[in-house]
């Protein structure tokens, strides 16, 4: 388990419900993945996010999903693309990433507390 936090540090992590418009492959990535559009309503816009998710997902499934993304994160950069935005999901037994999944939708941008 992971040593305790504070709920100020809690706070400062930024995860915001969004929808992925596009998703392709990106066959730069040292791991499989894909690349990811993705829309955080007018606050935060669109951002982009390599995400390794092709055990489960193919682009056709992923894109109009919803999905919990930390968006506070600085860039990174992942070969020829940048991601802002880490995609949130659990490892399955096989160590391969299921999204967390919404119960619900709602609105893009979204916060989750």
């Amino acid at each position: 388990m992971s040593p305790p936090i504070t709920w100020a540090d809690f706070e400062r992590v930024d995860i915001r419900a969004g929808t992925i418009l596009e998703a392709c492959e990106f066959p730069e990535a040292r791991k499989p993945a894909y690349q990811l559009l993705l829309d955080f309503g007018p606050e935060i816009g669109l951002k982009k996010s390599s995400a390794q998710l092709t055990h489960h997902y193919t682009p056709a499934t992923l894109v109009g999903r919803q999905v919990l993304a930390v968006v506070n994160f600085p860039p990174k950069q992942i070969g020829p693309f940048r991601s802002e935005v880490l995609v949130l999901g659990v490892p399955d037994a096989e160590g391969h990433i299921v999204l967390t999944a919404l119960a619900a939708p709602v609105p893009n941008g979204g916060r989750l507390f």
